[in-house]
């Protein structure tokens, strides 16, 4: 039997997200979007894409939710975009507001789904969701880690003209300037990274990857969308598939990595059940102290929730 996904959000990431999913070929999605006929012609062109790339057609595109009915997983994309010189931390009340109408319609059709939030700022978002839907923490997960963590390894497979496929790397923590890329974590076909490059050329990889974001935002006037999107799909596939991949995710955390009462970016394994479990990754003293760091940063973020 095919799952059925929704995206929630038509725009770059979510239409992006919608034709991964579709190019699988094993569920029947949803792109939803408050602008009138918008999603419909969106779901329309990528179907007839799959007439090209040999996929079946199983997009629908609508304004409501009651097509959403009885979703495994409904993503979440919806949301004002970063614009140049705009913060994720800018874009909190807007969101706020928009992410819980939007969860709140989604779970009201599809009460045993589970959320994957794209939305930013994202861990503030995760909040959101969580809170709005009322659903157990293992059933609101975020998208940011995978991104970050593929913009980390790009950065190494560029500087060290190797495959990116070699590249084994980690960034966990929130997901703004304050996110921690894992130095000790990271090897390239097994070789640690500081054996493969000096400190120095490695600190302006993980400062480049901290402020990946905002750099496609000056590029591109407004926020990325191919990776973001494919990042998406890929948790959507470990938890329809029941991959149990151990992905860089946005969890709830309860004291794990010392944290507690906190969605953060940590590896989680991601299966059929949301995230079945939190990975304990052995930190150095000054990536434990980088994550706190993190954490607390992210925690002024959603202290701003609910005030306006």
């Amino acid at each position: 039997m095919r799952k059925k996904i929704t995206v929630v959000g038509a725009g770059n990431v979510g239409a992006t997200c919608a034709q991964e999913l579709a190019r699988r070929d094993y569920a029947d999605v949803v792109l939803v979007d408050i602008i009138p006929s918008f999603p419909q012609g969106k779901a329309l062109d990528i179907n007839q894409a799959g007439a090209v790339l040999g996929y079946e057609p199983a997009m629908t595109g609508s304004n409501g939710y009651e097509e959403t009915a009885g979703s495994d997983v409904v993503v979440v994309t919806a949301g004002r975009p970063r614009s140049p010189g705009m913060s994720r931390d800018d874009l909190v009340a807007t969101n706020e507001a928009i992410v819980s109408a939007v969860t709140k319609e989604a779970v009201r059709h599809s009460p045993d789904s589970i959320i994957v939030v794209v939305s930013n700022p994202l861990d503030a978002m995760c909040h959101v969701a969580k809170a709005t839907s009322r659903f157990r923490k293992h059933r609101v997960v975020g998208m940011a880690g995978i991104l970050d963590t593929a913009r980390f390894a790009t950065f190494i497979s560029q500087e060290l003209d190797v495959s990116v496929k070699d590249v084994t790397a980690v960034v966990l923590g929130g997901h703004g300037d304050q996110m921690v890329p894992v130095v000790s974590a990271t090897n390239v076909g097994g070789v640690p990274l500081p054996e493969l490059m000096p400190k120095a050329r490695i600190r302006k990889l993980v400062e480049r990857t901290k402020f990946g974001g905002g750099e496609l935002v000056g590029l591109l006037g407004t926020s990325a969308w191919y990776a973001p999107g494919a990042a998406a799909a890929q948790m959507v596939d470990s938890i329809c598939l029941d991959e149990k991949r151990i992905l860089p995710c946005t969890a709830y955390l309860e004291g794990e990595y010392g944290i507690d009462g906190l969605y953060m970016g940590v590896p989680v394994k991601l299966g059929t059940g949301g995230v079945e479990e939190i990975v304990k990754l052995r930190l150095t003293v000054d990536e434990k102290k980088m994550l706190r760091a993190s954490a607390a940063a992210v925690r002024d973020v959603v202290s701003v929730l609910g005030r306006s």
